[in-house]
């Protein structure tokens, strides 16, 4: 069973969190674009699509922590502390993925241009940054396990 959730739970991680970072990585140049040149080129399309991306893969990430859980549990982890660092860093990343992240998209899609949203692409991109690099500390996390006694 634990080989099962393990698998599982990467398996989410990749297939949703892989997603969701890029392309919030690619949303702010593409805003960038678009409000540098208006109704120029297909950048208000792929800003619609990258965000549904964001929106639609960060439901699906819901089965990364299930999954993790569920390993934890059958490894008999759940109260190591790379265990609870990496739950707690995974809740700050999707609170800034839900709070800071998504918003600012969708603003960004309905703004009327000038400096206000050039700086809020700039805002989004470190917001996304912030996301991105929670997510390579929980994957860390997960390979090095600091504290854990697995004896691996």
């Amino acid at each position: 069973m634990t080989k099962l959730f393990l698998a599982l739970h990467i398996i989410a991680a990749i297939i949703a969190i892989g997603p969701v970072a890029v392309a919030a990585s690619m949303f702010p140049p593409v805003a960038r674009r678009a409000l540098a040149a208006p109704g120029e080129g297909d950048s208000v399309a792929t800003l619609g699509v990258l965000n549904r991306i964001c929106k639609i893969y960060a439901l699906v990430a819901v089965a990364v922590p299930m999954f993790g859980f569920a390993a934890a549990g059958v490894m008999k982890v759940t109260g190591q502390t790379w265990v609870i660092v990496s739950i707690v860093l995974t809740m700050i990343a999707a609170g800034v993925l839900g709070a800071l992240v998504l918003p600012r998209q969708t603003a960004l899609m309905s703004g009327d241009g000038g400096e206000a949203t050039v700086k809020a692409s700039k805002q989004l991109a470190m917001f996304t940054g912030i996301f991105n690099l929670l997510w390579v500390a929980v994957t860390i996390i997960m390979i090095v396990r600091p504290g854990s006694t697995l004896g691996h």
